[in-house]
Order: structure tokens, then sequence, then C-alpha cells
């Protein structure tokens, strides 16, 4: 089966592939917050640490199921388990991520309207016309509905063509693109009057705000920010050819992951405090600052701030806050791309149909989550809100809080504990090519220090710890 199944072509399609599946919204919105809440730069040397710690283990954890099986998530674990419970864990991935894709793409159809309105001039206005204009399209019955659908569309042209032609050939147009979008806009931010304190604010660190909080915050934006636990690096890396080097490709992987997260940083706080004087008082105000995360960053905030920021040029604010929302789009269809192809290999590997038809059953079924979780904002769609909750923020909160960390502790249960210790090794050193200096390393951070940390993200979650 291996000689017949899709390879990526070269080594960088695979690196641009595997990191576009990592980089997405969560890079431009999370990693920003959680570094301006968390001391700055001493969050970021935190959070590097804890992809050292955790996310290249787990990483690699993906890859060697993946390669090792040549097939769909669900069958590379099924393949590895010997009929065991432990191939269950694949399948949980396939549906973590299905669930993930189905939410997701709402949030990628906001992006395309925001394209639009900042082409056709309707995002100038203060901070309430900005809260007011996403409220009113959030929640309106049919207008984010059909950009969904049209972000699905995207994704699924892509899909079809195939790993090679599709995927690889996509990513390398992307994410290059992606890249010099971010560092546009920085640069333009950076540039702006004021600009030197968001900069100061963000690469400065302090350490009075680090604590437990800090280090378990670290820990679980590591965990999610590198699409751990969904499936996606498995099913990627069962197109890898045998002689890519795993660790050398997780470490370049997460090296370009968390440079885009730094760079969004360098993006968003420059601009912000070169409008608020007294932003580092706002962000220090954990109920000030949680309006300028997620969506209340990205859709509300930012345009204000874009329009002020460039209040002297307005035309130059309009082109940013354009240049802004493509870029969005980008990092999430480079996501969603690999969501789609999960789902895609299980369909079409698990049922024996053509690429094609499963391609099409994964977008019908997904544009009808996508539909639905749309339909849950509003205060008119009681009929989509379970215990108080949309449907929209339940997929969210059960896909982010519970499944990514549940798939990911048990990942690496099933691979430091029970697929045998000479499988792992052969990958992990290309079947004896590699010297595999950090193997032991490698194994006894996956037996004990991952585990023991994702164990802490959950629990954290939850406020136990």
């Amino acid at each position: 089966m291996s000689t017949q199944r899709a390879n990526f072509g070269t080594r960088l399609g695979i690196i641009l592939a595997t990191a576009g599946s990592a980089v997405g919204l969560g890079n431009v919105w999370r990693f920003p917050y959680m570094a301006g809440q968390n001391g700055g730069a001493a969050f970021l040397l935190i959070y590097v640490a804890c992809v050292l710690m955790l996310g290249i283990p787990c990483m690699l954890n993906e890859f060697i199921i993946g390669r090792r099986a040549q097939a769909n998530a669900a069958r590379a674990y099924s393949a590895l388990a010997n009929g065991t419970p432990w191939r269950f864990i694949g399948y949980f991935g396939v549906f973590t991520g299905f669930m993930i894709m189905g939410y997701y793409v709402v949030v990628s159809g906001w992006c395309l309207q925001y394209i639009y309105a900042s082409v056709a001039g309707h995002l100038t206005g203060d901070a309430d016309y900005a809260k007011n204009y996403f409220d009113t399209f959030s929640t309106h019955p049919w207008k984010p509905v059909v950009w969904l659908l049209v972000f699905i569309l995207m994704s699924h042209f892509i899909i079809t063509r195939g790993v090679e032609k599709g995927i690889e050939k996509g990513s390398k147009l992307m994410m290059p693109l992606l890249f010099v979008l971010l560092v546009v806009i920085a640069v333009a931010s950076c540039l702006l009057s004021g600009a030197g304190k968001g900069i100061a604010f963000l690469l400065n660190p302090d350490f009075s705000k680090v604590d437990s909080n800090t280090l378990l915050g670290a820990l679980g934006q590591a965990f999610y920010s590198l699409s751990l636990g969904m499936g996606c690096l498995c099913t990627y890396a069962s197109y890898f050819k045998r002689d890519v080097h795993l660790t050398k490709s997780a470490v370049q992987i997460v090296s370009i992951d968390t440079l885009i997260a730094i760079l969004a940083g360098l993006m968003i706080f420059p601009a912000f405090f070169a409008i608020h004087p007294n932003a580092d008082q706002l962000m220090a105000n954990p109920d000030l600052a949680s309006q300028y995360c997620g969506p209340g960053l990205v859709f509300i905030t930012l345009p204000s701030v874009f329009q002020q920021a460039f209040a002297g040029v307005p035309l130059l604010g309009e082109a940013i806050a354009l240049l802004f929302y493509a870029l969005l789009s980008l990092a999430a269809l480079t996501s969603l791309m690999s969501l789609h192809e999960v789902n895609t290999a299980f369909f079409h590997e698990e049922f024996n149909i053509s690429r094609r038809r499963g391609a099409a059953i994964v977008t019908v079924l997904c544009a009808l989550i996508g539909v639905f979780c749309s339909l849950s904002f509003g205060d008119s769609r009681e009929w989509l809100v379970f215990g108080g909750t949309s449907l929209f923020n339940w997929f969210d909160f059960l896909t982010g809080q519970v499944f990514l960390p549940l798939g990911g502790l048990l990942t690496c249960l099933f691979l430091g504990w029970y697929v045998p210790k000479h499988i792992v090794k052969d990958e992990f050193t290309n079947g004896g090519t590699l010297r595999g200096r950090f193997f032991g390393t490698y194994l006894f951070v996956v037996r004990y220090v991952c585990p023991v940390g994702i164990l802490l993200i959950f629990l954290h979650q939850f406020g136990v710890v």
C-alpha cells in the first residue's frame, strides 16, 4: 500500500504544509493576548521551553504513527494497536478534527466578510460602530452562512486536487504570502508614533507577572498552537517519504509557528499602544483585557485600531485592514485544509471510495454543521442553545478543552507504553540511518513528562489546579 500512496513531493512542501496546519487563527489572537497578560518576553521564554518539552515530542508521536502506518489517522492507530482498544484513539482524532472543522469554518467565513468590508469601506467608524457591525453581521440569518460555504468550497477545491498538486502546491503559495503579509503589517505597526511602548511591552520580560497560571497557560498554548491531538499531523506524516528526518522537521515546523506568533504580536501591540497610551494598564486588568482576545480582538478592536492608528493616511489604514483580513483568511485556509484532509483520507481509505467523493462527503457534512453553528449566534436561536451555551461555543469548548488534551494524552501513553520500543526507535532513526542521540530523552519525555504536562493543562482548564 505504501508504494501506491501519495506523498509530498519535496521537503519544502512537507515543512510548509505541516506548518500551515499548525499556523491558524489562534496564532494571531491567542498568543499575543497571552503574552501581554503574562509578562511579555517572560511568557515567550516559558512558551519556548514548553514547546521543547511538550510540543516537539507530541508532534513526533503523531509523525511516527502516521509515517509508520502510511494510512489515515484511524487506520494508522489501528495498524499499531493490533486489535486492542488503543485503535480507537485514531477514530477519536478523526472525530475531533471533524468537530473542529465544523465550527472553524464559521470564523473563517467571517474573515472573508471582513475582506469584503475592507474593500467596500464598511470598517470606518469608532469602536462602538465596529462592535455593532460585528454583532449585526454574526447574527444575520444568512450572510455568515454564505461566506462559510464559500470558504469550505475553497478548501474542497484544493483537497480534491490531491496531496502534491493540491495541499503541497497550495501551501507553497499561501505560506510565503502569509509570512510576507505579516511582516508588512508588523513593520507598518512598528513605525507608528508611540509604537515603541507596544514593542517593549511584548518583548521586555516582566517576571513579576509569572506564576503557576503562566506556566500552565504556556503549556496549553504550546499544545493547541501546534495542531496536536486532532489527526492532522498524523495524516500529513502518512504522506512523508521514508527518508524524512522527523525530528528536524518537527523543530523547523515549531520554529515557523513560533516566529509567526511573535510577528502577530508585533503586528497587534504596537498599533494598539499607538492609540492607547495607557494600554499597559488596560492589559493588566483581566476584565478589560478579555475584550481584546478572540473574536473581540480580531473583528471588533482591530478595525478601530487600524483606522485610528493610520488616521493621517486613511487609505493606508484601509489597505492595512485589507491585508490583515487577507492574512487571517490564509491562516484559516491552511489550517482548514489539514482538517479537511484528515476526514477526506478517512472516508477515501476506510470506505474504499474515490478521493473526490470522500472530499465531497466531508464538505457537505462540514457545511451542515457550520450552518447550524453559525445560526446559533443571536438571541432568537434558542433551539441551538443548550444549557445556556450556543452550539458554536459547545463545539469550541468540547474540542479545545476536552478532546484535544485527551487525545494527546492517550497518544503519549499509547506510543510510550504500548507500541514496541524497537518500532518507535526504527521510525525515530529512519531505520537506523540516523544516530538517534536523543531517542532516550524523547522516550522518557513521552512516557513521563508529556502525560503529566497534558494532565495539568486538562485540570487547570477546569479550575482543579
